[in-house]
């Protein structure tokens, strides 16, 4: 079985479905080609009692997946058209497929591992990460907000882990995706192709018990202390204040990073989480999901935070509302108003 597009390579070996990322220059970014490349082989391999099970890996070294393509967001948004919203569609609808797969579904979340990349992995029922493995939902760094069921996952992290890695944007590692929710076992790099081999020829339980290690400490999971009693606050500013307030060190810097991020992205995004957390089924919380994501379309934020990460890199996006005070309720409200039409599974 082969697909269309280079851009996913996919193939079966005695009785394992293997799905490859492979656009490796891109930190194998997704695009609509992909997503629907990755769906069409997932519905096959759910029917095919010669597929028991799926693995899903990236090209090159360095990582499974940056992330979507978020360049073909900006310039979705600049037209007003409806690819990015297609896109999502199309991408949320895959997401609630790997949570609910009937095979075991094994993600390789070696390297970078964020925003889109997280979506098919981190839903998965066997998810491996190494110590080169780099997660996260840095979207509030572009004026978006956390999506591909990111705030599902994040909404049920231990205490208020997940608000900080959504309220940041900074990466994560490995120990720490096991802690927080996103991973399950910790193996070696090095020991990613026999581990991979063995899944082919004894199948993934027999190779998670032959090379999946204990898992260093996690960082994060160290310093709950701090994050519980500082992401507590009511609003973005009250949790501003509260790091500014503690000691000086990973606090002050956790401020420093919030306090250059889209302030109606953080809003928002402090909302979805905690919205997230009383929804009771994936699909549910991307439904949600779905729904904010059109709305950032229509916003400013959106595109001015791609064009001065990755078009025009000048690193010095214009923020408007340009702070968290001249927010309102309003403003955020209007993110999760129902999309026309609404996501559907």
């Amino acid at each position: 079985m082969s697909a269309d597009t280079d851009d996913v390579l996919v193939r079966a070996e005695r009785g394992v479905g293997f799905l490859t990322l492979n656009r490796p220059k891109a930190i194998n970014s997704l695009n609509q080609t992909m997503v629907t490349a990755i769906d069409a082989a997932l519905t096959k391999w759910a029917n095919d009692d010669a597929v028991g099970a799926v693995v899903v890996n990236g090209a090159g070294e360095r990582g499974l997946c940056a992330g979507g393509d978020v360049v073909a967001i900006y310039h979705s948004a600049k037209a007003a058209d409806t690819e990015a919203r297609r896109f999502w569609f199309d991408e949320y609808r895959l997401n609630a497929r790997i949570g609910r797969y009937p095979k075991p579904y094994i993600a390789v979340m070696d390297g970078i591992v964020m925003g889109g990349g997280v979506g098919v992995s981190a839903h998965g029922s066997v998810r491996v990460v190494t110590e080169t493995s780099k997660i996260a939902m840095p979207e509030v760094g572009i004026g978006f907000i956390p999506d591909v069921g990111g705030t599902y996952l994040l909404s049920r992290a231990p205490g208020l882990l997940g608000l900080h890695a959504a309220l940041t944007g900074a990466p994560f590692s490995g120990p720490d995706a096991i802690a927080m929710g996103f991973a399950d076992h910790y193996i070696p790099r090095a020991d990613l192709a026999p581990f991979t081999a063995m899944v082919v020829a004894d199948g993934p339980d027999a190779a998670v018990t032959a090379f999946a290690q204990e898992p260093p400490a996690s960082p994060l999971a160290a310093q709950r202390d701090w994050i519980d009693q500082c992401y507590a606050g009511d609003t973005v500013a009250d949790i501003l204040a509260a790091l500014r307030a503690h000691d000086e060190g990973p606090a002050h810097d956790a401020a420093d990073l919030i306090a250059t991020r889209s302030p109606i992205a953080l809003t928002v995004t402090l909302a979805a989480v905690r919205r997230a957390a009383a929804l009771n089924t994936l699909e549910e919380v991307l439904i949600q999901e779905y729904r904010v994501s059109c709305a950032s379309l229509r916003s400013h934020d959106l595109v001015e935070g791609i064009r001065a990460q990755l078009v025009d890199k000048d690193r010095n996006p214009q923020w408007s509302p340009p702070s968290l005070a001249a927010v309102t309720d309003q403003d955020v409200d209007a993110y999760f108003a129902p999309a026309d039409p609404d996501l559907t599974f």
